[in-house]
């Protein structure tokens, strides 16, 4: 009984504690304005664009405003993308920054403006969000098509309770992707917040929505990509933005295998207990959960990785050497429905390189304790039985003395469209005396295959 009462008097005096606090403290606010740009910038920094660096080809001449064009008032944002030729830089793009400490927008639920182009084009980026210090609760949009009508476009925001103190109030970024390399002229009208209260079917998700899984050690850490937000208009139209981390309330089924932390990233902690070895991964947005989750499984498997989403990769030099002038493939590493893979196309040879180009500082790879080479390849045309792709791998191979060890893997062991894993004995590849000094992965397909993805590239020890 004394204990029962020491507990509720306790109670007591933590609750009066608390509540003479709160009549004490008074909480930071900040300003709710929601217009960004009305004839005018509405409570921005001087210089109210701020370009991306000019060192990375931004061009900082295109910016301005136009007393001659206007949705409404008077005045709008005029915006003049070069070309990729233009001495001063090929794209022009940056982000408009609150002037004071920052704007508290969590009563509205999208960004909205007018705006149209001098010829139908496509604005590479745009969004809200990155004040080029956290970029903490970035929200963006690619490729927003113009009409050379005004138009409206409508960025929801995944959770507006998050942004109680946001600087971000907008970002743009465009090149002439759309138009062959043209440059063209738009415009941007009654740039502000607004709280719509159309927007619905919210459906957010990671992992781009798919169910993934993933084998990783202990004390080794996955991030959550293909993270993405979508809301219906009202008029029928659906409009999916990318969102940072920190929009979304990550979770794990089991604490005792992995952890997510706010910005996305899964640490498996542990090997689990009473043999459950695996934490499913998921997320919801203001209470709406998203699709998509990732299945963690902890091992404790000897792993050298070139390329995956599973394991902590080892240094490299590049997914594509582009050797002229006998090479023909292009491409290189992707991020395809929030899964990363490497994609070629009008593939003959490709070399993955690991061996440390010249003040690169990446080493080769000492594979001596590895049995097996793992790799997954999905070929995005019909295959014939006539097809392969030989694989080389070289060690020391830029000394005279190198050692070179081929594999070939025929069409028949291939599918159309499909994935196809294979576990390689390292053993199988003829001429491989020594693997102490790896440093290049070679394909070659001689043009019979011209269109390859690959993923899931890793040297493992078979226990």
């Amino acid at each position: 009984m004394k204990l029962i009462f020491l507990s509720v008097l306790v109670m007591v005096l933590i609750t009066g504690c608390e509540r003479d606090a709160s009549d004490d403290v008074t909480l930071a606010t900040f300003p709710n304005v929601a217009d960004i740009f009305t004839d005018a910038p509405v409570g921005l920094t001087d210089e109210f664009f701020e370009s991306f660096d000019p060192a990375f080809g931004a061009n900082t001449n295109g910016f301005g405003t136009d007393d001659n064009e206007a949705f409404e008032g008077t005045t709008s944002i005029r915006i003049d993308v070069p070309t990729p030729t233009d001495p001063d830089g090929g794209f022009i793009g940056g982000i408009f920054r609150d002037r004071g400490a920052g704007r508290d927008l969590t009563g509205y639920d999208a960004l909205t403006f007018w705006a149209k182009g001098s010829t139908t084009a496509a604005i590479g980026t745009v969004g809200f969000g990155s004040d080029f210090v956290e970029d903490k609760y970035a929200v963006s949009i690619n490729d927003l098509e113009l009409s050379t009508d005004w138009r409206k476009y409508i960025i929801p925001i995944p959770d507006p309770s998050k942004l109680v103190q946001e600087r971000g109030m907008f970002l743009f970024s465009a090149g002439t992707q759309s138009t062959n390399g043209v440059g063209f002229t738009f415009w941007i009208d009654e740039l502000r917040f607004e709280s719509l209260g159309t927007l619905g079917q919210p459906r957010p998700a990671i992992l781009g929505g798919q169910d993934q899984t993933a084998q990783a050690n202990v004390d080794t850490s996955l991030p959550i990509i293909g993270l993405t937000y979508t809301a219906n208009t009202g008029s029928g139209q659906d409009v999916t933005v990318s969102a940072t981390p920190y929009y979304f309330d990550f979770s794990s089924s089991n604490p005792f295998v992995a952890s997510v932390s706010e910005n996305g990233v899964v640490t498996v902690d542990g090997p689990g207990e009473n043999g459950d070895n695996t934490s499913l991964i998921t997320a919801s947005v203001a209470g709406v959960s998203a699709s998509g989750s990732l299945t963690v499984q902890a091992t404790n498997i000897n792993v050298i990785s070139i390329f995956s989403d599973v394991f902590a990769n080892v240094p490299v030099d590049n997914y594509n050497g582009f050797y002229e002038p006998f090479q023909t493939t292009l491409g290189g590493a992707i991020d395809e429905n929030g899964n990363n893979i490497i994609d070629y196309t009008m593939l003959n040879f490709v070399a993955i390189e690991y061996y440390g180009r010249e003040g690169s500082g990446v080493p080769p790879i000492d594979a001596t304790e590895m049995t097996h080479l793992h790799i997954e390849f999905r070929v995005n045309e019909t295959v014939d039985a006539s097809d392969y792709i030989n694989m080389e791998l070289h060690n020391n191979f830029t000394l005279p003395n190198g050692i070179l060890g081929s594999y070939q893997i025929s069409g028949t062991d291939l599918a159309s469209n499909e994935w196809v894993e294979f576990d390689i004995p390292l053993s199988d590849f003829a001429g491989l005396s020594a693997r102490d000094a790896l440093g290049m992965m070679l394909f070659v397909s001689d043009g019979t295959i011209s269109n390859l993805s690959l993923d899931n590239i890793y040297f493992y020890a078979e226990n």
